[in-house]
C-alpha cells in the first residue's frame, strides 16, 4: 500500500501563525523533508512538538537527486511531510518535482494549508484583490528581467513578485520603466514579523525609497494596467528607453519595445529621444533614417 505525501504550509515570519494541523502532521510523519532542518528544529521548539521522524534536506541545490529516493520511501507506505521555510512548499519554493513524481506513481498528495505571504501582502496593499496573478521571482539578469516585465505590461489583473532586498530598487525602477512610475504599488516586508513594513505609493517613489537599501523577506503587489492608458508624453518616452539601454538593451531595440509597449508609432518615440538628446546635448544618436 502507498503512503501519502503531506505538503504542510509553515509560519510566514510569527510562529504562532502556525496552525494546530501543522503540528500533528510533524507528529505523525515517518519522513520529513524540510528546506533546511536547522529552521525545522526551531519551528518544533516553538510548537512544542518532538517529531520521531527521519528528518532529511530538500532544497534546491538536492531537490532533483533526493526525490527519487523520497518517491520510493512513499511507495513503500511511509507519510512524507514536505516542509520549507516559510509558507507552502511548491509556491516559489522546492516541491513542484516531488509533487509531479508522485502522482505519476498513482500516490496520494494533501495539503495541510497554511499562511501565504500572496495572500498577506494581497490583503493589506490595498490594491484590487479580486483578480490578481502571482509571477514568482523576476530573472536576476536585467534583459531577462525586462523581458518578462514586458509580458506583463497590459496585464490588467493585479501582480505579485516575490524579490530579494539587495535586487529591490533594481526591479522596482525597471518596473517604473516598463508599466509606467505612476502604476501604484506595495512593497510588503517582513510579514507577520517584529519589523514588518508597509510601503505604499507609486513606482518611482517606491524604487527611490528602496535605493536607500532595504532588509528582510519581500513581496511587492503591482496595480494592474488600467483599462484605457494614457498615452504617454514625450519625456516619459524618452525617459523608458534610456531606463532599458541603462539594462544593455540597444538603443533601436528599446524604442521599438518603448512603441510597442506604449501603444505609439516608433516615430513617436524616436522624435521623443531625439528631443531629449538635444536638450542634453551629451550623447550622440542615431541617424533618423534607420527608423523611416
Amino acid at each position: 500500500m502507498s503512503g501519502l505525501l503531506v505538503l504542510a504550509g509553515t509560519p510566514i515570519g510569527d510562529p504562532a501563525d502556525a496552525p494546530p494541523r501543522l503540528a500533528t502532521e510533524l507528529a505523525a510523519a515517518d519522513v520529513i523533508a524540510a528546506e533546511d532542518t536547522r529552521r525545522l528544529r526551531r519551528l518544533t521548539q516553538a510548537l512544542g512538538v518532538q517529531p520521531t521522524a527521519r528528518v532529511v534536506s530538500y532544497f534546491e541545490g538536492n531537490e532533483s537527486a533526493r526525490t527519487p529516493d523520497l518517491v520510493e520511501e512513499l511507495a513503500g507506505g511511509a507519510r512524507v511531510l514536505l516542509v520549507t521555510d516559510a509558507g507552502m512548499p511548491s509556491v516559489s519554493d522546492p516541491g513542484y518535482r516531488l509533487v509531479a513524481a508522485a502522482v505519476r506513481r498513482g500516490i496520494t498528495v494533501t495539503a495541510a494549508p497554511g499562511p501565504s505571504a500572496v495572500l498577506a501582502a494581497l490583503a493589506v496593499s490595498a490594491l484590487p484583490v479580486d483578480r490578481f496573478c502571482f509571477e514568482g521571482f523576476l530573472p536576476r539578469k536585467p534583459g531577462e528581467r525586462l523581458a518578462r516585465l514586458r509580458e506583463a505590461a497590459a496585464e490588467r489583473r493585479t501582480l505579485v513578485y516575490f524579490e530579494a532586498p539587495h535586487r529591490l530598487a533594481d526591479s522596482l525602477t525597471a518596473m517604473a520603466g516598463v508599466f509606467g512610475e505612476d502604476r501604484r504599488a506595495a512593497v510588503c516586508r517582513e510579514l507577520t514579523k517584529t519589523y514588518e513594513e508597509v510601503r505604499r505609493g507609486p513606482l518611482r517613489e517606491l524604487a527611490d525609497w528602496a535605493a536607500e537599501g532595504v532588509r528582510g523577506e519581500v513581496t511587492v503587489v503591482v496595480e494592474g494596467a488600467p483599462v484605457d492608458r494614457e498615452r504617454p508624453g514625450a519625456t516619459e518616452l524618452a525617459r523608458r528607453v534610456t531606463i532599458r539601454e541603462e539594462a544593455g538593451e540597444g538603443r533601436k531595440e528599446a524604442i521599438a519595445a518603448v512603441a510597442r509597449d506604449a501603444g505609439v508609432p516608433k516615430r513617436d518615440v524616436f522624435d521623443a529621444v531625439v528631443a531629449a538628446k538635444n536638450s542634453a546635448n551629451n550623447s550622440e544618436w542615431p541617424d533618423q533614417n534607420s527608423f523611416n
